[in-house]
């Protein structure tokens, strides 16, 4: 599939309108809008809070000594593993490894790693909700999808569902970050209800004009009862900024993966539900390309 086409993807076209509700006119002169940073996000007629950050913080003594034990429990854990091998594996089973789980859903505390969001923080009729499917093996993504756009005079685009994965966080509350390196191949194993998802990497960035970029491909459920699995090369994933579409496409950078996340918005009002297994990585032998869209050389050979 083409860049071009993909860019006029219905799907494609609810996340553009999920991520610029606010702007969806791009800027005059050509500007470009991802050399552009953004405050955060405040629903119009809501007030500013305008306390000191100080006096935002709730001090609890008892909390306190609790979050103290267990970043020190992290710390331990992150200086014994490189004494067994990276990641903690021997360093033949890490390099003979060829699948991984990343994400599984066994119990509550496996939901407690992600965040669910919809429309309805800027004023949507948008609901979504997060809980463990039957016989607490799987986790159950479920709501109803509304794309009516709020009643506030300036938002003119609605209707999106989200599920993100939480920043993964080393001793101290310091970022750590996934490392598939030695794997090429995204693996999944869902059950739908036939509508179309998106699913978005956030790699780490460097620069804060980048903070927003996010690499995007399609999920396409079947319905029904049975169970599917999808297995989607890296090398199909394509850059986009605030949902549009970079022209400067590379591929993605798999020694920092932050989060993962599946966003629907394909404007079909009515009920929706995802039911996920498993996340994983596999490293697939058989796929050798580097990457699927054609790459703009910025000096060309003469």
């Amino acid at each position: 599939m083409s860049l071009s086409r993909i860019a006029r993807h219905p799907l494609l076209l609810g996340c553009v309108r999920h991520q610029l509700f606010l702007n969806p006119s791009p800027l005059p002169g050509g500007a470009c809008m991802r050399s552009l940073s953004r405050a955060q996000y405040r629903r119009p007629g809501q007030p500013k809070d305008n306390r000191p950050p100080w006096k935002r913080i709730k001090f609890d003594f008892a909390k306190g000594v609790e979050g103290v034990k267990r970043q020190l429990t992290l710390l331990k854990k992150e200086l014994l593993d490189p004494l067994v091998g990276p990641e903690g594996k021997p360093m033949l089973e890490h390099m003979l490894e060829q699948n991984r789980v990343v994400w599984e859903f066994r119990g509550p505390e496996c939901l407690e790693q992600w965040s669910v969001s919809s429309d309805r923080e800027i004023g949507g009729q948008s609901e979504a909700y997060l809980k463990l499917g039957r016989n607490n093996n799987t986790c159950l993504l479920y709501g109803t999808l509304c794309a009516a756009p709020p009643r506030d005079g300036e938002t003119r685009y609605s209707g999106y569902c989200t599920m993100r994965s939480k920043q993964r966080l080393c001793s101290f509350d310091r970022k750590t970050h996934f490392d598939w390196t030695s794997f090429n191949t995204l693996h999944l194993r869902v059950r739908g209800d036939g509508r179309p998802w998106m699913i978005n990497l956030a790699p780490e960035t460097y620069f804060s004009h980048q903070k927003d970029d996010m690499y995007s491909y399609f999920l396409y459920t079947r319905g029904g009862p049975y169970w599917q699995e999808v297995k989607i090369p890296f090398s199909k994933f394509f850059l986009g900024h605030r949902g549009r579409i970079q022209d400067d496409q590379h591929h993605l950078w798999l020694d920092k993966i932050n989060t993962i996340g599946f966003t629907l918005g394909d404007k079909v009002d009515g009920p929706f539900q995802l039911e996920i297994d498993f996340i994983g990585v596999c490293k697939d032998y058989a796929h050798t390309e580097e990457f699927a869209y054609e790459k703009y050389k910025r000096n060309p050979e003469v």
